[in-house]
């Protein structure tokens, strides 16, 4: 991504105003101010404004100008149009240099490394118009807007410290990601049909999943994409509406075994199915105690293992027993061993073998 140098040699860091060539010509002619308003037919007040660049020199006067000084109204706007250009350089160089904190709080080794951001230019003013341009934002007001008060939403509900930078880094790589997913208008009903189609995924092989359940999910306007986790971030799965009729479906695999994996995917597809288009969902491995996310976790648990066979996992007591209730259903024997975990019948230790490592390709 391309940066530009704000401090180029030979630039200098203040705007001159046209007025200060007229300036020097009225001290050239020995020539008032009031004298030369007269011969324009502009008031004292306008002159003395124009001179001190409190106001524009507009193509009018600037005709006016060439009459009375014989410099062609064509350079009169040429300075002008050069003392605003430096005036809006200026505002922008002001503008990156109070963003220079923000910029340095950011991961920018980890995205340098990855090939995210350049290795070069590296000064503060060009990293801060980088990671606009990274955003896709003019003003740091307009990413706090967009990103901070998720980002501290997530942060508030978790009792763990995530890094905001980081997560927001890794939410904006899910977002450019998406959009280089083609995908039909979305369509609820029909990916509410889809999820058993879904759900038969669990029992593939890890390599062979991620294509199968991209096309399912872009076929009803979900774009699933895989951005692993930025250091810091601790997310492991986000929910967000690109567009009214696009969704994006982002996993960062933290988890790396098949239980962590469908759980954290059906949850975010639940946030898609049960829940409106204005919010962004992120989510750990711990659901927090807002009333959607506890939806979206049953939303999750339940399509994976219907409530009325619950009551069946106290039962399973050996690999065998539950690698038949997991062919049963249809779904990973890891799943099952997860659950049995998660509801205290199974130590974390049991198990663990019938776990599969879903090590899928990050698009970042």
């Amino acid at each position: 991504m391309a940066a530009i140098d704000f401090h180029t040699s030979g630039v200098p860091d203040y705007a001159v105003p046209p007025g200060e060539t007229i300036r020097e010509f009225l001290d050239d002619l020995g020539m008032s101010q009031r004298e030369l308003a007269a011969r324009l037919g502009l008031s004292p007040k306008h002159v003395n404004r124009l001179i001190q660049g409190l106001v524009p020199l507009s193509s009018d006067v600037a005709q006016r100008l060439e009459l009375v000084t014989g410099m062609p109204a064509r350079l009169w706007n040429r300075l002008e149009a050069d003392y605003q250009s430096a005036q809006q350089r200026l505002r922008l160089e002001g503008e990156l240099a109070a963003a220079v904190p923000w910029a340095r709080s950011m991961p920018v080794r980890e995205l340098v490394r990855r090939g995210i951001l350049p290795e070069e230019p590296k000064d503060d003013l060009s990293r801060v118009q980088q990671l606009l341009a990274l955003f896709g934002v003019a003003h740091l007001s307009t990413w706090q807007d967009l990103y901070e008060s998720p980002v501290a939403s997530f942060r508030q509900t978790r009792s763990f410290e995530a890094i905001p930078s980081a997560v927001a880094v890794w939410l904006r790589l899910g977002e450019l990601a998406a959009r280089d997913v083609e995908c039909r208008e979305f369509d609820a009903a029909g990916l509410r049909a889809a999820l058993p189609r879904l759900r038969q995924l669990t029992t593939q092989p890890p390599g062979l999943i991620a294509p199968i359940m991209r096309d399912i999910c872009a076929r009803h306007g979900v774009a699933v994409v895989f951005v692993r986790e930025i250091t810091g971030a601790r997310a492991s799965g986000a929910t967000c509406w690109l567009s009214p009729g696009k969704a994006m479906l982002l996993l960062s695999l933290r988890y790396r075994t098949d239980d962590h994996f469908w759980l954290t995917f059906f949850h975010e597809m639940g946030h898609i199915v049960l829940h409106g288009k204005n919010d962004i969902w992120i989510e750990d491995s711990v659901s927090a105690d807002d009333p959607k996310e506890a939806e979206a976790d049953r939303f999750a648990s339940d399509l994976l293992i219907p409530r009325t066979l619950l009551p069946r996992l106290s039962s399973l007591k050996s690999l065998g027993s539950v690698e038949e209730f997991a062919h049963e259903l249809g779904i990973a024997p890891g799943i099952v061993v997860g659950r049995l975990q998660h509801d205290g019948f199974w130590p974390a230790s049991q198990g663990n073998r019938l776990k599969r490592k879903v090590d899928l390709e990050s698009d970042f």
